[in-house]
């Protein structure tokens, strides 16, 4: 088959990797967002995508919408007979969406109709999720609401951040994306998805991170490794800002109240609601991760500091 590919960050790369690869198809471009400002510089860099499309000599298209501009053009005159979308990052156009004969196909992490939106992996580490999955589906102009080709079912650890369960659903699933273009090949139809169990993933914000030390020590837990490594959790010590990357709940009764830190040589606990949490990766923004006791060394809270 020839496809137009559509993605952006690194997450994307091995299924672009994959069907290049695949003698049964041809990339003919990759489809991605502008080059984005990154470091402490803010140099304009190329998305993951792009890079791994150039190296191995895809054509790349830049957009960031695809209402109107030249790649809109250049999609609408390309010959393809399907689109593979894995986190472009935009909507598609429904005009568009009829351009290749077969349609779009995304591959999503999460099983649909569960956590349709931008952030599916985030929202289900943060809501406490045991499992979550992927899918590939057919898009249709409601969001992540087309018919499924197929689903896979993967457990959450209680160490995954979103950071690390993404980048292993995005090395597992690939075949599933091949799979559901030799089902295209041989005019199998997708199946509608179910009307019972939708919920929505809508992007993660700052706003939705900061620490709120009243909840319990697992809902804190969740909060963390769910917005991990971005945005990043985060909470204020004496009018300054600082993330937390990871934590670990801390099973010994401390005493401590919610939000109050207590600093030892090797750790750093926070008191919550229920139970306490060890702030085991601590980044001051602006500045490079640390443990949470090298944190605490340089910031040198006082006996009893609480969270504001």
């Amino acid at each position: 088959m020839r496809i137009l590919f559509a993605g952006t960050p690194a997450i994307a790369c091995p299924t672009l990797a994959v069907l290049d690869e695949d003698p049964d198809h041809e990339v003919v471009a990759a489809l991605t967002r502008p080059d984005a400002a990154q470091g402490r510089h803010r140099t304009p860099r190329p998305s993951p995508v792009a890079v791994e499309a150039s190296q191995r000599r895809i054509p790349v298209l830049k957009a960031r919408s695809l209402r109107s501009g030249q790649a809109r053009e250049v999609i609408s005159a390309m010959d393809v007979d399907v689109a593979v979308v894995v986190a472009y990052g935009a909507l598609i156009p429904a005009d568009l969406l009829e351009r290749p004969r077969h349609g779009w196909i995304n591959l999503h992490f999460s099983v649909l109709p569960r956590w349709r939106g931008a952030a599916p992996v985030q929202r289900a580490v943060m809501a406490g999720d045991t499992t979550t999955g992927a899918t590939v589906f057919r898009l249709v102009e409601q969001l992540d609401a087309g018919p499924v080709y197929n689903t896979r079912s993967y457990p959450i650890r209680d160490t995954d951040t979103s950071g690390t369960l993404l980048r292993r659903l995005a090395e597992q699933t690939t075949d599933m994306v091949t799979a559901a273009l030799r089902d295209i090949a041989e005019g199998i139809e997708p199946t509608p998805q179910p009307l019972a169990g939708i919920t929505t993933a809508p992007k993660i914000t700052p706003d939705d991170t900061r620490l709120d030390p009243s909840w319990s020590a697992s809902d804190v837990d969740h909060l963390v490794r769910g917005s991990s490594p971005a945005p990043g959790a985060w909470g204020e010590l004496a009018g300054e800002r600082f993330k937390v990357l990871l934590t670990r709940i801390w099973h010994a009764d401390e005493g401590l109240a919610p939000g109050e830190l207590k600093a030892t040589k090797k750790h750093l606990l926070m008191g919550t609601g229920q139970g306490t949490v060890e702030l085991v990766t601590v980044q001051a923004f602006g500045k490079r991760a640390m443990s949470g006791a090298d944190w605490a060394r340089g910031a040198q809270p006082a006996v009893g500091a609480t969270l504001e």
